[in-house]
């Protein structure tokens, strides 16, 4: 295992454990202060028992979603860090650095897939660890694959992101293929990160990441169906989902380096 998830897992042996009452108060309190989180839709922070069930909070007030058909919504809240359009087989993973879609995406995508997806459009949703930390269906559609690829656990927050090349190729992630109801292609990319480095797929108990594995694995799907704003999981610490529509799929909202919330609109069909 690489030095990063070593340390992670150091570090959800810690988050995962259940002090006695007063110290965990002090534990959650502190990390709800030092950090600023906004608590106003969640349970109280002394009612988590461990650190990790507050980091993975769930909503305890219902958030409303964009629901007209033709709009894509945020997966998560967080950051969009970048967005536009998939050149010569490359997206950005911050202005200045790119990476390859395909090496991303790796060898167990169809070759006819990726190549619908070339000059396609791409978004990067950057999740702190302030953030609410479950991630949904960003669109009505249909789960064909899911990919579970092992790697590192390099921290995803701006100052990697600037230095350390292809990131998200070298980091472990879980790559979702889905299609529209019309027959539209797009991917849902998961992206591990340093602490903890877990990420949970409520549909796919198979799923155990920050293992010791080390060739991707691949389930397939016939008839699993999503709705929009559906939870599909949630991160154990903050970390990057990534979104990539196949070409003249859909028209992006301009918000790179706007702050959005889940249910909010990203992207609209054509």
């Amino acid at each position: 295992m690489h030095i990063t998830n070593k340390i992670s897992n150091v570090f959800h042996k810690f988050a995962t454990k259940e002090f006695s009452k007063p110290i965990q108060n002090f534990i959650n309190n502190s990390y709800v202060n030092l950090l600023g989180l906004d608590m106003s839709e969640f349970d109280e922070p002394t009612t988590y028992k461990t650190l990790n069930k507050l980091f993975t909070r769930e909503l305890k007030v219902t958030r409303e979603i964009n629901k007209k058909e033709d709009v894509f919504i945020s997966p998560a809240d967080s950051f969009v860090s970048e967005s536009g359009q998939i050149e010569n087989e490359t997206a950005c993973q911050i202005k200045g650095m790119s990476y390859s879609v395909k090496e991303l995406l790796t060898q167990e995508i169809l070759y006819d897939n990726f190549e619908r997806l070339k000059n396609g459009t791409f978004m990067n949703f950057y999740l702190s660890p302030k953030d609410y930390h479950r991630y949904h269906s960003c669109f009505d559609c249909q789960i064909t694959k899911l990919i579970h690829v092992p790697g590192k656990l390099f921290p995803v927050n701006f100052t990697y992101l600037k230095k350390q090349t292809s990131l998200f190729v070298e980091n472990e992630r879980v790559i979702i293929e889905c299609k529209t109801k019309d027959d539209k292609l797009f991917y849902m990319v998961f992206v591990g990160a340093l602490n903890v480095g877990k990420m949970i797929f409520t549909f796919e108990e198979r799923v155990k990441t920050n293992r010791d594995i080390v060739h991707p694995v691949v389930y397939e799907y016939e008839d699993l169906f999503i709705n929009k704003g559906d939870c599909l999981g949630y991160f154990e610490m903050g970390s990057t989902v990534l979104l990539f529509w196949e070409k003249d799929m859909v028209t992006l909202e301009n918000i790179i380096n706007t702050k959005v919330r889940f249910g909010d609109a990203i992207s609209y069909l054509k």
